[in-house]
């Protein structure tokens, strides 16, 4: 294990780059390089070291060509179905992105509670708010709505 980190260590920043110039995306970059490495953890005892890192760039070279073709393939087939039909939000979301006495926080937890579905406390980790500012700005929103709706005539 200790001769496979030590080809990890001196080969993953020129694999990476060469990664990233193939795919331009940090993230699709940073799974063809692991992708690369694990092929030779699992490949080890029939691969000569001298090879490397050629080795392995043609391994993420390979993988990106894939990705590529997958991307291609995925293009020509929703190219091939028919024209989108435009779907209005449903009223609730309308309604909460069309208030204009709403502030985007107010917006953004009504639409985290009401349309997807979290918790509290799940707000209060997704937006970096605490559960009590949460509770407030739910509390606070949900007013400006019914004032609104009260005002609205059916």
């Amino acid at each position: 294990m200790d001769e496979f980190e030590a080809l990890y260590r001196s080969h993953v920043d020129a694999v990476y780059r060469f990664a990233l110039k193939a795919v331009g995306r940090r993230d699709l970059a940073e799974d063809l390089t692991a992708e690369a490495f694990l092929a030779l953890y699992r490949n080890r005892a029939g691969i000569d070291t001298s090879l490397l890192p050629g080795w392995l760039l043609t391994v993420v070279r390979n993988r990106a060509r894939d990705h590529w073709r997958r991307q291609a393939v995925e293009q020509r087939y929703l190219q091939s179905l028919d024209p989108p039909v435009s779907v209005e939000a449903p009223p609730l979301e309308r309604w909460i992105l069309e208030s204009p006495e709403l502030k985007p926080v107010h917006r953004a937890c009504l639409m985290l509670r009401y349309v997807h579905g979290m918790t509290r406390a799940e707000i209060s980790t997704r937006t970096g708010l605490s559960d009590n500012q949460v509770k407030g700005h739910l509390q606070y929103a949900l007013e400006l709505l019914r004032r609104s709706y009260r005002k609205e005539p059916l």
